[in-house]
């Protein structure tokens, strides 16, 4: 099983991921400045609404000579106003939370379209060496941590800008030094949360490294669940996800712990200021300071509340960004991952190729290592004509996959080259390669939907007929015509509702309907499956390598004899090849491997007679 892997990535500054993350904003520019033009608005209205209160105390509460009639009439008007303007408000934010959810899921959409995209464009390789639990992480949560992010802390914090630039604004027309006195407070406050937010982005990233750590241990451990329950290490397997989750619950509890800083700091700066207005207002108050008003004392107690409503507000907006940008530094680092694998530059539309020189590939001494210089493949040459087939046989670990590998151009060469066709692969376009090449893996890959759609994966617009055509041709018609809805039957995750030979027959019709000019073959595929699936499968294999171009990986021995020319690779390198009778006679190592491959069909053909009379 996989050991922990390192998922740390090297701190990027904030200022840098935000401006990343704004980009994202440009096509919405226009509807970003209705919502900052209704955030205005707003902002104005319940800005508006402690100057009223200092009105109605100042001109008709604690106003004396005036007619009790006449206050009363004040008051209503004053009130009425209020409320009018407080509705105001609140339907302006309505409107302005709609467009900014509107405009903040189309740029998440933006984000998670690019992500994928992203997915698509990396080579074999990159997978290879990243846990599929780790990118999941990174296109789910890490996606919707930014999505938060966007639609809740932009805006929002726009939102919460606005009002506490109105609250200050307010403040030093109603009374200058009292409002002068309450921001003294704010440097210690700030240089607080500054410290805190700091603390807090790093537990935010080591929370977003040890999730992804834990999500790749379980996809890991669920696509292995049948050999942990083989080999009895279900005990071993929640020990380990135990501790995984220990570790990620520690991570949480630190990122708490510095949270729970912001709401205590600023409760003890709320009060010290309400503490402030109170002292200095009310003693100015009692010396008789005309400026100071029980009107004026009122409203400025209002604005010391609605100042730090949008402070702890962002304090909140604080946390969300650096939870944002932990993710960001991920979802960065993957969309900046380098291609591997690139078309040419231009690309050519189709393949040059000439009549004569369709099918052919040529192996030009080629030399491959997956990692650094411990070579798979040595100056491997190899020429393969048009419609020859050609089995290549050798030892686990020989070099025959990543020859198959190399064609359909999942890893380059590192030296030499590959050409189909007359044409280096690396001039070809992807789509255009893989278009000309039918690869029938070993473990074939279904999808979930209808078995015609899997069939048609290639060309989802391929007819009907068609489809029926290439299952008919590869001997899976028979199955599919006794599902419950035939071609249109539904198949879950993975084909979990076909058998492993199914599975294979399905396979085939699908490259069989794609039309290759190539085929590459791994006749493995047939190891798992009953005599007469088996004897299906060959005889659909053999029919569509009739006029074909066609590479081989053999394991056996009916694979071996029926091929035009036969290569044996040892350790990476060609040691020979030639016909079945020429090896046999000449080569050693063949005829050990052909020993070898004899016994083994031996042992599958008594087991499977033992399996059926059974």
């Amino acid at each position: 099983m996989t050991d922990d892997l390192p998922d740390t990535l090297p701190a990027i500054p904030s200022r840098r991921l935000v401006a990343r993350v704004l980009r994202y904003m440009r096509p919405y520019a226009g509807w970003m400045a209705v919502s900052l033009a209704l955030l205005l608005a707003m902002s104005l209205a319940l800005n508006y609404l402690p100057v009223l209160i200092k009105d109605a105390i100042d001109a008709w509460i604690a106003a004396a000579g005036v007619p009790a009639a006449d206050r009363i009439a004040g008051l209503t008007r004053d009130g009425l106003l209020y409320l009018a303007l407080a509705a105001a408000a609140f339907a302006v934010r309505f409107g302005e939370s709609l467009l900014t959810a509107w405009i903040g899921q189309r740029i998440v959409y933006d984000v998670r379209a690019d992500v994928f995209r992203k997915t698509h464009a990396l080579d074999l390789a990159f997978y290879d060496r990243t846990p599929v639990g780790r990118l999941m992480t990174r296109v789910t949560s890490d996606v919707e941590a930014v999505q938060r992010f966007v639609t809740e802390g932009v805006v929002g914090a726009m939102a919460d800008l606005f009002l506490l630039a109105g609250v200050i604004g307010f403040m030093f027309v109603v009374h200058p030094r009292l409002a002068a006195l309450v921001l003294a407070a704010m440097p210690p406050l700030f240089a607080a949360l500054f410290w805190a937010n700091q603390k807090l982005r790093r537990a935010s990233r080591l929370i977003r490294e040890r999730t992804s750590s834990l999500n790749a241990l379980l996809q890991e451990q669920i696509a292995g669940m049948a050999t942990i329950q083989l080999f009895n290490r279900e005990a071993r397997a929640r020990a380990r996800f135990g501790e995984r989750a220990a570790v990620l619950r520690d991570a949480h509890f630190e990122e708490i712990r510095w949270f729970s800083i912001y709401w205590p700091v600023l409760e003890i700066a709320q009060a010290a200021s309400i503490a402030l207005v109170l002292a200095a207002g009310g003693l100015a108050f009692v010396r008789g300071d005309a400026a100071v008003t029980l009107g004026v004392l009122a409203a400025f107690l209002a604005y010391v509340r609605d100042f730090y409503r949008p402070l702890g507000a962002l304090a909140d907006k604080a946390g969300m960004l650096q939870q944002a940008m932990a993710s960001a530094e991920r979802l960065f680092d993957l969309l900046d991952t380098p291609v591997g694998i690139r078309d040419p530059a231009p690309a050519l539309p189709t393949a040059p190729a000439s009549p004569v020189g369709r099918g052919a590939i040529r192996f030009d001494h080629v030399w491959f290592a997956y990692i650094d210089d411990h070579w798979v493949l040595e100056d491997v040459d190899l020429d393969i004509r048009p419609g020859e087939s050609v089995a290549l046989v050798g030892a686990t670990g020989s070099g025959k996959s990543t020859m198959a590998g190399l064609l359909s151009r999942f890893y380059d060469v590192r030296r030499g080259a590959i050409r189909v066709g007359g044409v280096d692969v690396r001039e070809l376009p992807q789509r255009e390669l893989r278009r000309r090449i039918g690869l029938v893996l070993q473990e074939p890959f279904v999808f979930s939907g209808t078995l015609a759609a899997n069939i048609a994966l290639a060309d989802p617009s391929m007819s009907r007929s068609r489809i029926e055509e290439a299952a008919r041709f590869v001997n899976a018609h028979r199955f599919i015509g006794r599902m419950p809805q035939g071609y249109d039957t539904v198949v879950g995750e993975r084909g979990g509702s076909l058998s492993t030979g199914e599975k294979q027959l399905l396979a085939l019709a699908r490259v069989i309907a794609s039309d290759p000019e190539v085929l590459v073959v791994l006749d493995e595929a047939t190891a798992n499956v009953d005599s007469e699936t088996e004897r299906l499968i060959q005889e659909a294999v053999h029919r569509m390598m009739r006029g074909r171009t066609s590479l081989v990986i053999a394991h056996r021995l009916s694979t071996i004899r029926d091929a035009d020319r036969i290569v044996v690779l040892r350790r990476g390198r060609i040691t020979a090849q030639g016909t079945h009778d020429e090896l046999i006679a000449t080569d050693p190592y063949y005829r050990h491997l052909y020993e070898l491959l004899g016994v083994s069909s031996s042992v599958c053909r008594q087991e499977g007679t033992e399996t059926q009379s059974k």
